[in-house]
C-alpha cells in the first residue's frame, strides 16, 4: 500500500555540508550501514540457539517454573479458563481505536511508521509483540462455552464415526495460543512474545475466532452466517485495511473450517496442519510456506512421561502398530493399500478405529507396547497419528510423499522418525524387512530423542518454554524481524544522499555494501 513515507522526498539539508566535514559524515554513514547490516544478517537467529551446523536446540537453556504445574488436557484447561475469567462485557467491547473509515487507517499508518522508526533506533529489540483483537463474545467465549456445555454428548458424530468434540480437541491450537496471549503476564512463562494494547506497537495481530468449534457445533447456515460476520468484523478494522491482513494471524487448523469465506483473507498468516499440496482442501494461491505456519495436532493420547517410558520399555513386543480410519480420501488412500500389503505380517498390528474414549485407550495401549508406529497420510498429507506416536515413545514411520512438518528448520525429525516413500512401503515384504534391519542401538537412540523432543508437541496451560506455542512464535518472528530489518535498511537508503553513495562505492570490496549501494530501488 502506498503511503506518504514511500514517496520521493526533497533533497536533505546536509547536501550543503562543507566539503571539509564530508569525510566525517561519510564515516558516520558507513558505520550506520554496517550496524544495520550486522543486525540484518543476525536477526534470523534472535531466538534459536544452535549447538552446531545441524538444526538442534540447546535444551540446557530452557527455564521452567517449578511452582506452576502445567495442564495438558484441553477440556480441563478450558473449564478452568472459563471459570476464572468473569465476563463483564469486556469481550463485547470493540477496540476503542476502531472507526473503520479511511482517516483511521491513515492515522494508524502514521503511528505504526513512527513506532517503526523507534524500533530501528532500538536495535536490541527482539521481543515479538502481538495485538489480540477483542472480538464480540459470539466469536470467542460463546463458542468455548458451547463446546464445554455439549462435551458430554458423545452421540454427536461426524460422517465417519468420529466424535466431533475429539476432532475439535485435536485442532484446538487456536485456544492454546489465545489463552496464553491473554493470560496475565505474571502467569506466563514465555517472555519472548508479549501482548500489547496499542496497535502501533504490534508486530502481528491475532484473530481469536474459533473456526473449528463453529464448523462442527453450529448448524450449517448458522455457521456460514457467523463466518460472514467474522469476515466483516475483521476486515473493517483499520489495521487490516492498512496491510490487507498480511500481518494478521488467522487460525484455520481444521481444513474444513472457515472454508466459505477464507478466500477473502488469503493474505493473512494462516495456522494450518499442513500445506495440502494436493489442492483438495486449499485453493491455489491461498497457502504457501513463506506466509503460513504449520502447527502440530493436539495429541489424542496421554503423554507417556519418563516413568511411563521406563515401564513400557520391556512391553514393546509389537514391531509395527496402527489404529485409525483405514479408508481416507485423497492422499489418505495409501492406508487401504498398506492394509492390503501388511495384513497378517509377523509383528504387525493394524486395526480400524476412531478417536472415541474406547478407541483412544486402545490406541494409547497399542502405541506404548510397540517399537514403531505407522503414520500414513490422512485426508490431508498430515495425520494426528504422528504426534500420538511421538508422545507415546513409539518411533513414527512416515508414509506421506507430500508432507510439510511443523517447525521444520528448528527440529530435525530424522533423529526421531523414519521416512519411507509410498512406492517402497507398498513393495511386498519391504517395510517389515526394513524395520527388522534397524539395529537395536539406533532404536534406543531414536526413542531417547523422542523423550527429549516430545515437549515440542505438548500444548499446555501455562505454555511452556520450547513447547508448541513457544516454537510457533519463534517461527513467526523470523518473518517479522526479517521485514523489520529490510525496512531499517530501506530508510537508511533513503536518508543517505546520492552523492555520498558515490563515495561509499569506493568500499565495493565490502560484500555487505555492494548490493545495497548499487540498488536503485528500496528493499
Amino acid at each position: 500500500m502506498a503511503s506518504k513515507h514511500s514517496i520521493s522526498r526533497e533533497r536533505p539539508s546536509f547536501m550543503s555540508i562543507p566539503r571539509a566535514s564530508m569525510s566525517t559524515f561519510i564515516l558516520f554513514a558507513f558505520s550506520l550501514v554496517a550496524l544495520a547490516a550486522i543486525f540484518f544478517f543476525s536477526s534470523s537467529f534472535h531466538f534459536i540457539p544452535y549447538q552446531n551446523s545441524e538444526t538442534s536446540i540447546q535444551y540446557s537453556s530452557v527455564v521452567e517454573s517449578p511452582n506452576i504445574k502445567p495442564e495438558f488436557s484441553f477440556v480441563a484447561a478450558l473449564e478452568k479458563f472459563l471459570a476464572s475469567r468473569a465476563r463483564v462485557g469486556k469481550s463485547e467491547r470493540v477496540s476503542e481505536e476502531f472507526i473503520g473509515d479511511e482517516s483511521s487507517v491513515g492515522a494508524l499508518d502514521d503511528r505504526i511508521w513512527m513506532r517503526g522508526m523507534e524500533k530501528m533506533r532500538d536495535l536490541s529489540s527482539s521481543v515479538l509483540r502481538i495485538y489480540v483483537y477483542e472480538m464480540p463474545a459470539k466469536f470467542t467465549y460463546d463458542l468455548l462455552s458451547l463446546f464445554i456445555n455439549t462435551y458430554k454428548e458423545t452421540v454427536n458424530l461426524t460422517s465417519n464415526g468420529s466424535p466431533v468434540h475429539r476432532l475439535i480437541e485435536q485442532h484446538s491450537v487456536d485456544y492454546w495460543l489465545w489463552a496464553d496471549l491473554i493470560a496475565p503476564e505474571s502467569e506466563r512463562l514465555l517472555k519472548n512474545v508479549i501482548r500489547v494494547h496499542k496497535q502501533e506497537e504490534a508486530d502481528l495481530f491475532y484473530i481469536p475466532f474459533f473456526t473449528t468449534i463453529s464448523y462442527f457445533l453450529l448448524e450449517k447456515q448458522q455457521c456460514k452466517a457467523l463466518y460472514r460476520d467474522a469476515l466483516k468484523w475483521v476486515t473493517d478494522q483499520p489495521a487490516w485495511k492498512r496491510s490487507e491482513g498480511r500481518d494478521h494471524i488467522l487460525p484455520v487448523h481444521h481444513p474444513w473450517s472457515f472454508k466459505s469465506v477464507r478466500r477473502f483473507m488469503k493474505k493473512a498468516i494462516w495456522i494450518l496442519p499442513d500445506m495440502d499440496s494436493t489442492g483438495n482442501w486449499y485453493k491455489p494461491g491461498e497457502v504457501w510456506l513463506e506466509k503460513d505456519l504449520i502447527l502440530p495436532y493436539v495429541p489424542n493420547v496421554e503423554y507417556c512421561n519418563s516413568k511411563c517410558l521406563s515401564e513400557s520399555e520391556s512391553r514393546r513386543s509389537t514391531l509395527l502398530f496402527f489404529r485409525g480410519r483405514l479408508k481416507r480420501n485423497a492422499g489418505g488412500k495409501i492406508r487401504a493399500k498398506l492394509v492390503a500389503e501388511l495384513g497378517g505380517a509377523e509383528g504387525v498390528e493394524i486395526k480400524e478405529g476412531t478417536i472415541g474414549e474406547v478407541g483412544k485407550l486402545a490406541a494409547q495401549n497399542g502405541m506404548r507396547s510397540s517399537v514403531f508406529c505407522l503414520s500414513p497420510a490422512g485426508d490431508t498429507p498430515s495425520s494426528a497419528r504422528l504426534f500420538d506416536a511421538i508422545v507415546s515413545g513409539c518411533i513414527p514411520v512416515m508414509v506421506s510423499d507430500e508432507l510439510e512438518l511443523p517447525f521444520e528448520g528448528i527440529l530435525d525429525y530424522r533423529k526421531m522418525a523414519l521416512f519411507v516413500s509410498s512406492s517402497d512401503a507398498l513393495q511386498p515384504g519391504w517395510l517389515v524387512a526394513f524395520l527388522k534391519s534397524i539395529k537395536p542401538e539406533r532404536v534406543r537412540e531414536m526413542r531417547a530423542n523422542l523423550a527429549t523432543y516430545s515437549r515440542h508437541f505438548l500444548y499446555s496451560s501455562p505454555a511452556q518454554p520450547l513447547g508448541p506455542e513457544d516454537l510457533t512464535w519463534r517461527m513467526a518472528s523470523d518473518e517479522v524481524f526479517w521485514r523489520r530489518d529490510r525496512t531499517a535498511l530501506q530508510h537508511v537508503h533513503e536518508v543517505v544522499d546520492y552523492q555520498i553513495f558515490e563515495e561509499l562505492n569506493a568500499y565495493k570490496n565490502s560484500a555487505i555494501l555492494i548490493g545495497w549501494v548499487q540498488s536503485s530501488q528500496p528493499f
